[in-house]
């Protein structure tokens, strides 16, 4: 019964995060119709999803050997959240929510759930209700994924420091802002990867509008609006992490293999990797510099990020990486994020921002430098 109840459970995870999208990510007056009608069911079938795996845990669990005798990490895995990635000062050094403090979450999600819906209906019934505004935003509601709220919840995703914070920057450090807004000046190369600093030419450009990595497509893995799925393959020597997020494939060569030249860069760096235990350890250098550090801050040349992916039970891997960059801050980042196993399958997202869709970000801003000097408006 229990191997059942897990199985519904992962089967049902699909469509749960396509129905639910994150209340604690929008408001009231942003929330649609079919999200209200579905967010009773698909939260509290998540609630219970979440308890039930909880429940069903078994802190022995061994995990399945792939035929080369290594632990088995093959699948489709989706790491979103609704946990932070730092945590609020308010918590201090404290890593998991208690009891108290999940109950009360859960009812705050539960009074957005209600608000949302009576300003909904209201909408429908009340012809003279305010507009909800003219900006559409970058997203609907199709698709936006997160998590749901089980017994165990973490305060941060970020470990050490203990405060679960990022820590602080050396002096010097560059950083950059980018967003779905106004472009923010600044300077070339553009390490971020959503957003602008201008529409002069392609390289001031986000990088995701460039199509070379997305928000989320790591590597480090960081929960985010989409597409948070990866597939894991495995052979003898390799492994390959491949990322929804541009379908990008890394391959992982495991053992004794020689490392790259350093005046060899990518955009993911070079990855080596070994076993120690049940975990696969991951090492990745040779980062080429042109991507932020972390949390806006940094140039990722110098930085040595390791990654350790452990199954802990049939449905989870435990996802831990490490980010240590002297040049960008004083002190390393760990962070945990869970990873659920998905019944499904990866399909290509094709990224055309950086095909037609620049083409036109550029051709838009020059016709509107030519409105503009010739005294027009359309």
């Amino acid at each position: 019964m229990a191997s059942f109840s897990r199985a519904l459970c992962i089967d049902y995870l699909p469509l749960t995060l396509y129905l639910w999208a994150p209340i604690p990510l929008v408001s009231e007056s942003t929330m649609s119709v079919r999200q209200v009608a579905v967010i009773g069911f698909s939260f509290a079938s998540l609630l219970t999803c979440s308890a039930s795996l909880l429940a069903q845990s078994d802190a022995d669990y061994q995990a399945p050997r792939t035929e080369y005798g290594q632990p088995d990490l093959q699948g489709v895995w989706n790491f979103s959240s609704n946990t932070p990635m730092q945590r609020s000062r308010r918590f201090g050094e404290q890593e998991f929510l208690t009891a108290e403090e999940v109950e009360a979450e859960r009812a705050r999600v539960a009074a957005a759930a209600a608000a949302a819906e009576a300003a909904a209906a209201k909408r429908v019934i009340d012809p003279d209700a305010p507009e909800q505004g003219d900006n559409p935003g970058g997203y609907n509601d199709f698709w936006i994924e997160s998590a749901g709220i089980g017994d165990l919840v973490r305060t941060s995703h970020i470990v050490y420091p203990k405060d679960g914070r990022v820590p602080a920057a050396v002096e010097g450090a560059p950083r950059q802002y980018g967003g779905l807004g106004p472009d923010i000046p600044s300077t070339r190369p553009v390490r971020f990867v959503v957003g602008g600093i201008a529409k002069d030419g392609y390289e001031d450009r986000g990088l995701s509008e460039r199509c070379i990595v997305g928000f989320n497509s790591g590597p480090p893995f960081v929960p985010s609006l989409y597409n948070n799925n990866v597939q894991i393959f495995q052979s003898k020597d390799t492994a390959v992490i491949m990322t929804e997020m541009i379908h990008d494939a890394r391959i992982v060569r495991l053992g004794d293999a020689p490392e790259l030249s350093d005046d060899i860069r990518l955009w993911s760096g070079d990855s080596r990797g070994w076993w120690e235990g049940d975990s696969l350890v991951v090492e990745t250098k040779n980062f080429n510099g042109l991507r932020q550090t972390f949390s806006s801050t940094g140039a990722n040349g110098d930085m040595v990020l390791t990654e350790r992916f452990t199954r802990t039970a049939y449905d989870t891997v435990e996802y831990e990486f490490t980010i240590d960059d002297p040049a960008t801050f004083t002190d390393k980042i760990v962070a945990i994020v869970p990873m659920t196993k998905v019944a499904g399958q990866i399909y290509e997202y094709a990224c055309h921002e950086g095909n037609y869709g620049m083409t036109n970000i550029l051709r838009g801003e020059r016709a509107e430098e030519r409105m503009a000097a010739e005294g027009t408006s359309d």
